[in-house]
């Protein structure tokens, strides 16, 4: 299993996601992000993984990734498509810097999902935007 990380760019925040996600899945009937280049180890990430959203300088959120194929642009160029579960998983947060296209993110690096390890300690109990203040400042 491996995993990929996204900037989510133009998402303010995890409500956000949500509300385009939302419209997307009401246009088109399928929930999906094209990239430009086609995952290598694609056959790793459908095994399991997921994708990490990075909204606004942290990575906040993750989706499963149920399958990668094939597709093409608008103007008829090829891309893959990177179709997803619409579950949106909210994450313990972690400071991200900024990259560009996806990156592979090991499962060993990938933070833990909030419903789990930060659980016991409340911290889901925390707007969002101090959960990410706080992740900044390294006290998450």
């Amino acid at each position: 299993m491996l995993h990929i990380a996204k900037l989510s760019v133009g998402t303010r925040d995890l409500d956000d996601m949500r509300e385009w996600q939302a419209a997307r899945l009401a246009r088109t009937g399928t929930l999906y992000h094209q990239t430009r280049n086609f995952p290598r180890r694609a056959a790793e990430v459908i095994d399991g993984g997921s994708i990490y959203w990075v909204i606004s300088g942290s990575m906040l959120v993750r989706q499963r990734v149920l399958d990668i194929v094939a597709a093409t642009w608008d103007d008829g160029s090829a891309c893959a498509a990177i179709h997803l579960d619409p579950e949106l998983v909210p994450l313990a947060g972690r400071p991200t810097r900024p990259f560009q296209g996806w990156r592979y993110l090991e499962p060993a690096a990938a933070p833990p999902d909030l419903g789990t390890a930060a659980a016991a300690s409340g911290i889901e109990t925390l707007p969002e935007e101090m959960r990410r203040d706080l992740a900044a400042l390294g006290l998450l």
